[in-house]
């Protein structure tokens, strides 16, 4: 088994960066893909609109609960063989619904493949940080995360156009091949990466610490912030910005753009200083929400929103995860399936605050919502700013070996 100075030394992290990125961008596509396809499985499989949603939100559960769990039983385990293990039962959870066509074991199918994302994501972020000089850490964060904003502006309309022309079923089958490929590249190009030293147990008491928790909220707040707007950002733009067709998908491209880029360049910032980033970020956010509800009817202002608002909002999410992974100090092989459990709790509780207030007020309603939520997070990210990592001397992948994250 390596060590991770024993990984750091081998010579170039670009290839296994890159797999990295792959995996992440394969399982961000199949997350979101139902999303551009969901009237054309409701119709093949005769079941209403709102039970095809239960397909999300069953992979949502998937991430939140099963995410964890799972990082805590493979805890041990050595980390290339894991990343493996959740590709592959990641291609036969998706392929399983291909192969038999019932709705209740697609949503099944569904939280399992979540939790195995989770699983890949978590394990994915030790790895990344594991081959890389400590000054680079931030990077190799971005470009985990990196594949996740890749898919939502490329991977999702590539698979909702594969869905449109071949079926939702060719466009899983698509999503099923690409993750074959990523985990052909991870065993070919994957280094060996040993196991977290402490037991499951030991790894909870510092990954739900209160200086760990705190982050997990400011997370979810972001996500809730982001998603209360962003679900609802189409009637916006048609009813108060007067923009449709073609030109929609246009802004919204800028937008993915921007958080693409955004989720890319903010390693860089987390490496050199998490705690500010989040701070500016948030402050950020809120202004460039601010700016969307008041200048909403101007379709140019409208467009630069958009771009800050994706670049900051995105930019943020590295540092979020190399401040949980270094407030948890020997808790941070755990911990870093934590985020992303965290994120998930808050598009769920965005999402149904943005549907409240769209149902009860106006199209605009939604941004104000976000809005409001962005500007609670930021004194809470100001307060998180002062916490410290606990001075203890970590395992082979406790964060004590990066760079002061504030």
């Amino acid at each position: 088994m390596s060590t991770p100075h024993e990984v750091r030394s081998r010579g170039s992290s670009t290839l296994p960066l890159a797999t990295l990125f792959l995996g992440t961008f394969v399982l961000g596509s199949a997350e979101l893909l139902p999303v551009g396809v969901i009237n054309v499985i409701a119709a093949d499989l005769r079941v209403s609109i709102a039970a095809t949603g239960a397909l999300v939100t069953a992979y949502a559960i998937g991430v939140a609960a099963g995410g964890p769990l799972l990082t805590a039983l493979t805890i041990r385990m050595n980390r290339r063989t894991v990343l493996a293990a959740a590709l592959l039962l990641c291609a036969l959870g998706n392929l399983a619904p291909v192969l038999i066509a019932d709705h209740t074991l697609f949503v099944v199918a569904r939280g399992v493949t979540g939790a195995l994302g989770g699983l890949f994501v978590a394990v994915a972020f030790i790895v990344g940080t594991s081959i890389v000089p400590p000054e680079r850490v931030g990077r190799a964060i971005s470009a985990v995360f990196g594949g996740f904003a890749v898919s939502g502006a490329l991977g999702v309309p590539l698979g909702t156009l594969i869905g449109q022309e071949l079926g939702w079923r060719g466009a899983f089958v698509a999503v099923v091949a690409l993750t074959v490929v990523a985990l052909i590249a991870t065993l070919a190009l994957i280094p060996s990466v040993a196991g977290a030293g402490g037991g499951a147990r030991d790894q909870a008491r510092h990954a739900f610490a209160p200086r760990v928790l705190a982050l997990l909220a400011l997370q979810a707040l972001g996500f809730a912030s982001l998603y209360a707007a962003l679900t609802y950002i189409v009637p916006f733009l048609q009813h108060v910005t007067g923009v449709s067709g073609a030109l929609i998908s246009a802004f919204l491209l800028a937008y993915g753009a921007a958080s693409a880029a955004g989720s890319i360049a903010g390693g860089r910032f987390a490496a050199g200083d998490a705690a500010r980033t989040l701070t500016v970020g948030t402050v950020a956010v809120a202004i460039s929400l601010l700016t969307l509800y008041l200048a909403g009817a101007i379709a140019f202002l409208v467009v630069l929103a958009l771009l800050a608002w994706g670049l900051f909002a995105m930019g943020m999410v590295p540092s979020l995860q190399y401040r949980v992974v270094s407030l948890a100090g020997p808790g941070g092989a755990l911990a870093s399936s934590l985020p992303a459990s965290a994120a998930n709790v808050g598009i769920a509780a965005g999402s149904a605050a943005g549907g409240a207030a769209i149902a009860g007020f106006t199209p605009s309603a939604p941004v104000l919502t976000g809005l409001v939520i962005a500007v609670i997070a930021i004194p809470v990210a100001w307060a998180t700013g002062f916490l410290q990592p606990p001075v203890t001397t970590g395992d082979g992948l406790s964060p004590d070996s990066m760079p002061s994250p504030s």
